[in-house]
């Protein structure tokens, strides 16, 4: 089901569109830049648990309001370096103007950084709206037309919903959204997290009918901690089956029985999507390896 892929050396300018393939899916990570050195110290481990089975890429965010801007440059830049694994930077629109954009932009070309996803952004902390900068850009879809426009070679993401944004009115409008941010040059997207694979395979197919063609990558986070779960689908609206949510319930109180049942639920989503040809499968990993290295081993064994 999944092919074995040698890993790519530094330098050789590999763009993620390339690696995005039904017949031969890659499995790609998620990571967030640590604030303290222990953070930064776990990072690492976590990049030398994962790099055996050979990530078609990994990524960056960007804190809210580009709160992390420096320290996601830094690593995306210093993981290619030390690990040859392609990386993505995070890049969003909050907080900055279109120099300051522009500035980023330069800095990742330089860093021979070849992707990067493309986001509105959260608001910063303490903010409950989003608030365009002075001369900057309010949609995500005006980032992607200025990345372009910059012509520096960037293959770029950006992020679809399959249950819809939450600032969103319905998801007809939110698949508008989607069509205008490729119709601006994405070359792929990567999902929000989701729990059934119903709505993504429902998303994809209403995508393709409205003439969305470029990949669709469904992202997927293990549950490893039941509160911690349960405040990411508050934030980002996502439905946990009912089940699930009452399995979660049964054992909240024993943190490896709700790991034991997140990878297993995971694992077992992800054999569908793959059998389903997916192009490949991102993994939300809150800078911690274990789920996604059990669940990625598992499918990689059955082959």
């Amino acid at each position: 089901m999944v092919e074995e892929r040698a890993a790519a050396p530094y330098g050789d300018g590999v763009k993620i569109r390339s690696r995005l393939n039904p017949s031969k899916p890659c499995f790609s990570f998620e990571f967030f830049p640590p604030r303290t050195p222990d953070g930064e110290k776990l990072l690492w481990e976590t990049l030398e648990d994962l790099r055996p089975l050979d990530p078609g890429f990994v990524s960056v965010t960007y804190g809210a309001g580009g709160s992390t801007r420096d320290r996601t440059i830094e690593l995306v830049t210093h993981i290619k370096e030390r690990t040859g694994l392609e990386a993505m930077a995070h890049l969003t629109c909050v907080g900055h103007s279109k120099a300051e954009l522009s500035d980023v932009l330069d800095r990742l070309a330089k860093a021979r950084i070849e992707n990067v996803l493309a986001l509105r952004g959260d608001p910063p902390k303490g903010q409950a709206q989003f608030t365009k900068a002075d001369d900057g850009f309010e949609y995500a879809s005006e980032l992607i037309e200025f990345i372009r426009e910059k012509d520096l070679g960037f293959c770029v993401g950006s992020a679809a919903y399959p249950e819809g944004h939450i600032e969103n009115p319905s998801r007809e409008a939110d698949l508008k959204n989607l069509k205008l941010k490729v119709d601006q040059g994405l070359d792929f997207v990567i999902t929000q997290l989701f729990f059934d694979n119903a709505f993504y395979f429902d998303f994809v197919e209403r995508a393709r009918r409205v003439g969305i063609n470029v990949p669709i990558v469904p992202g997927l986070m293990p549950i490893t901690n039941y509160e911690q779960i349960q405040r990411f689908v508050r934030l980002c609206g996502a439905t946990v089956p009912m089940r699930l949510q009452l399995e979660l319930e049964r054992v909240k109180d024993d943190p490896m029985a709700v790991m034991q049942l997140g990878v297993a639920h995971a694992t077992l989503q992800c054999h569908e999507l793959l059998s389903r040809g997916v192009p490949g499968i991102h993994f939300y990993t809150l800078n911690r390896s274990p789920a996604s290295r059990m669940i990625v081993s598992a499918l990689k064994a059955r082959g």
